[in-house]
């Protein structure tokens, strides 16, 4: 197994409430020549926790974070005008909690962090530090 020290957070950069799955994610990333999805967990609208790629592999979704980390993304991240925003749903962030919770267990000395810690984006669009 690989050494863990991150979970690192995303969001889809997709507009509120619109649903997306898996498999459009690992399309979109496949569209810009990953191998498969770069997330090994994504959070659909409704709370439910998806696998994406093994946590056995090195994810593609922070460069330069990639080989000691776990990256999760939540659907959403824009408003209806595609302007940055916390569009997390209550069960989301139910979710979200669980699965952070839940990886800190089996990882326990791993740091949460927003993506935007490592690159000038505004992703996940919502405060990791305050919230972890």
């Amino acid at each position: 197994m690989r050494k863990i020290n991150k979970i690192i957070l995303h969001c889809s950069a997709t507009k509120e409430g619109k649903h997306f799955t898996v498999a459009d994610i690992d399309r979109w990333h496949k569209e810009r020549n990953f191998t498969e999805i770069g997330y090994h967990y994504v959070i659909y609208l409704d709370g439910t926790v998806h696998a994406g790629r093994d946590i056995s592999k090195v994810g593609a979704h922070t460069i330069g974070q990639n080989s000691n980390s776990i990256g999760i993304c939540y659907i959403g991240g824009l408003d209806a005008n595609g302007k940055s925003k916390d569009t997390r749903t209550p069960e989301q962030k139910t979710a979200m909690m669980v699965l952070i919770n839940g990886l800190l267990g089996q990882f326990p000395n791993a740091t949460v962090h927003g993506h935007n810690e490592f690159a000038a984006k505004d992703c996940p669009c919502f405060n990791v530090k305050k919230e972890w």
